[in-house]
């Protein structure tokens, strides 16, 4: 029987006390990796370390504001104290603060931009020089289908976009150092948070599912697949790329 294709690797989630980051931590953590959630929702975190007692010392999780580059660094610094590596990141932390251009506030802009953008650059920053070190990284920025556009999404368009470059160019410097960055743009999710907006039997999510080619929404549990994919060594020669999960989304309609 072959060992769970993450065995001994170290993984950091960002935004990881719900949908798609704990998806993604749970689905880490069943292919053998150690994984540290961090979210900065402290209650929420906690409620989901439980949910994940079984997988032991292996599952642990910070209290972080990403947008704190000394709260980032004393993340990086713990997670090395405790298991002595950092494998891969997994950017996931993001807000949305969706409004028409004309009720775009200043103070909206502002926020988004420094989680999403800004955040996931002190992110990177901070765990760098261990994967440099090591010779070997994986790095997953979660993007979304929204950089191609959509209505009400001014600012978080332009900042899930603003990755897909930052992702690139990443990916060039980080090369020689067997260190791989990608960039992935989930459409719909059917997350927790989704669900409380758009159940799914309102009139919204039917139009939404109608207008995506496999009719469907997503489950945070296909964006998780896909990550660990990329995390592992199956994903080694897979850099710099941007791949859209989102039913088909993306080439359809927008």
């Amino acid at each position: 029987m072959s060992l769970p294709r993450l065995q001994g690797r170290v993984a950091i989630v960002t935004g990881a006390a719900r949908g798609i980051g704990k998806a993604t931590a749970k689905k880490l953590l069943e292919e053998g990796a150690s994984v540290v959630l961090v979210d900065i929702l402290s209650e929420a975190l906690s409620g989901t370390l439980v949910e994940l007692k079984k997988y032991g010392s292996r599952a642990s999780g910070q209290t972080v504001n990403i947008t704190r580059r000394e709260e980032v660094l004393r993340m990086v610094e713990d997670t090395l104290a405790r298991f002595g590596s950092i494998d891969v990141l997994v950017n996931n932390a993001g807000i949305v603060r969706p409004a028409p251009l004309e009720s775009v506030r200043s103070e909206d802009w502002d926020a988004v931009v420094e989680v999403n953008l800004k955040g996931t650059f002190l992110c990177v920053e901070a765990v760098a020089p261990t994967m440099k070190a090591q010779r070997r990284g994986s790095i997953v920025n979660i993007g979304s289908r929204a950089a191609l556009g959509k209505t009400e999404r001014a600012v978080y368009s332009a900042t899930k976009a603003g990755l897909l470059g930052l992702t690139r160019t990443l990916a060039l410097e980080l090369a020689p150092y067997s260190i791989t960055v990608n960039w992935i743009g989930p459409g719909a999710i059917a997350t927790e948070l989704f669900r409380t907006v758009c159940p799914d039997e309102s009139e919204t999510t039917k139009a939404l599912v109608s207008a995506i080619p496999l009719k469907r929404m997503g489950r945070p549990e296909d964006v998780a697949n896909l990550i660990c994919f990329l995390a592992s060594e199956e994903a080694s020669f897979i850099t710099g790329q941007t791949i859209y999960i989102c039913g088909g989304l993306s080439i359809g309609a927008h």
